[in-house]
C-alpha cells in the first residue's frame, strides 16, 4: 500500500468516490455489509453528540467545545480498528474514536464543561485524556509505544493531532524518536484545511504533509478521510505492519472541518462560502450512505428513527452532566502536585477569601 500511494507523486488512497461508487476494488477491505452499515450509524451518532454540544455551548449550558462536523469517519474507522490492548493517544477531536474506546458521553460532556472528572475515562482501556497543547501528546504515544516495544506487548498505538501540530516541533521530534526506536505508532494527521484561521498553504510549502515521513525513515500515505473504508483499510493495514516490529507510520487523512475550529471561533472571517459549498457533497456520512443505498442496505425512514434516538440518548447524558456534583474548589489546586509549595497553599486560602468576600463561598 505504502508502495503504490506515494507521497512523492501525491497519489491519495480513496477506495469510493464522492458518489459512493467503488474506484478501487483492489484495496477494498474485508469489512462485511452490517459492519459498513453500522459504520454509518456510529458516525451518524457521533454527529448528533457534535451537534447537540454546539447547541448546549450556545445556550449557555457548556463551556468552549471543538466541533467534530464532517472529520467523522476518521474517528469511527480508527475505533472499528482499535483493539482493546491498543492504546489512543488523541488531541481534542476524536469524539468517535473515545466512545469506540469505552469513553462515556457524560465523561466528554464533563470535560468540556470544566470538570476534573471528566478525565477519568473510567471504562476506557488504555486511553489517555485530553490533550490540548498542540501535538504534545505524540511524544507521550511515541513514549508508550517504546513501553509496548520494552515489555514485548502486541499492541499498537494510535495517535492523532491536526494539520497545524505538523508545524511543531513536538511533531517532528515524535517522529524522529519513534522511527530510530522502530516503535509501533500509527500518526494520524487530520489534516482539515486550517490550524485555526491559517491555512495549510500557509503552514508548509511540501506537496503533501504524508511526504514529511520520508525525512525520518518511515513509511508514509495520504489518504481521503472522509472515505470511512478507504480510513479503515489503511488504518487496518497500517496497525498490521507496524505489530510487524517494522516501525511507526504516519497517515495524513485529507478531510474537511465543516464547522468553526471551536465555538469561540468564527469560521467565516477567513474561509469563503463557496469553498464550504464545495466541500458538502464530499461529506463523509452523505458518501458512504450513497454506497449503502446503492445496495438496497440504507432505510432513511429507519434513519429518522435512529436519529430521534440518539437525541435522546445524548439529552439523557448531558442531563447527567447537569446534576452532577458541583467542581469543587480544592480541584484547582490539589492536582497540581502531589506535595502542593507554599506559593500554591497561599493562592488558595486568597482565592477562598475572595469568594467569601464576593459571597461565592458559603
Amino acid at each position: 500500500m505504502f508502495k503504490e500511494f506515494d507521497p512523492l507523486k501525491s497519489d491519495q488512497f480513496q477506495i469510493i468516490n464522492k458518489d459512493g461508487k467503488v474506484i478501487n476494488k483492489k484495496w477494498f477491505p474485508d469489512i462485511s455489509d452490517e459492519d459498513i452499515s453500522e459504520s454509518l450509524k456510529k458516525m451518524l451518532f457521533a454527529r448528533t453528540a457534535d451537534l447537540q454540544a454546539v447547541s448546549y455551548q450556545r445556550q449557555g449550558r457548556m463551556h468552549t467545545y471543538p466541533p467534530n462536523l464532517g472529520q467523522e469517519a476518521i474517528s469511527v474507522a480508527a475505533g472499528m480498528v482499535m483493539k482493546d490492548e491498543d492504546w489512543l493517544v488523541g488531541a481534542y477531536r476524536e469524539l468517535a474514536a473515545w466512545l469506540a474506546k469505552g469513553v462515556t458521553l457524560e465523561e466528554v460532556f464533563l470535560y468540556w464543561n470544566g470538570h476534573e472528572d471528566g478525565s477519568k475515562r473510567s471504562k476506557a482501556k488504555n486511553t489517555l485524556p485530553i490533550s490540548v497543547p498542540i501535538s504534545s501528546q505524540l511524544l507521550h504515544a511515541v513514549g508508550i509505544a517504546y513501553t509496548l516495544k520494552l515489555k514485548k506487548e502486541k499492541a499498537a498505538v494510535f495517535t492523532f493531532c491536526g494539520d497545524g501540530g505538523t508545524s511543531q516541533g513536538d511533531f517532528h521530534e515524535a517522529l524522529n524518536f519513534a522511527a530510530v526506536w522502530k516503535v509501533p505508532v500509527i500518526f494520524i494527521v487530520q489534516n482539515n484545511g486550517y490550524a485555526i484561521s491559517y491555512p495549510v498553504k500557509k503552514q508548509t510549502v511540501s506537496r503533501n504533509i504524508a511526504i514529511k515521513s520520508i525525512a525520518y525513515g518511515l513509511p508514509g500515505i495520504q489518504i481521503d478521510g472522509n472515505d470511512i473504508l478507504a480510513a479503515y483499510s489503511a488504518f487496518n493495514y497500517s496497525r498490521e505492519y507496524v505489530l510487524k516490529g517494522e516501525g511507526p507510520v504516519l497517515i495524513e487523512a485529507v478531510t474537511y472541518r465543516a464547522g468553526a475550529h471551536t465555538t469561540s471561533d468564527d469560521p467565516g472571517r477567513y474561509r469563503t462560502k463557496e469553498e464550504e459549498e464545495s466541500w458538502k457533497d464530499k461529506d463523509p456520512v452523505l458518501r458512504i450512505k450513497k454506497y449503502l443505498d446503492g445496495k438496497g442496505l440504507w432505510n432513511s425512514k429507519e434513519e429518522e428513527k435512529l436519529l430521534k434516538q440518539y437525541k435522546d440518548l445524548v439529552d439523557a447524558e448531558f442531563k447527567k452532566v447537569e446534576e452532577y456534583e458541583p467542581y469543587k474548589l480544592e480541584y484547582c489546586f490539589d492536582h497540581m502536585y502531589a506535595d502542593p509549595p507554599e506559593d500554591l497553599k497561599k493562592q488558595k486560602i486568597e482565592y477562598e477569601k475572595f469568594l467569601n468576600r464576593s459571597g461565592d463561598l458559603t
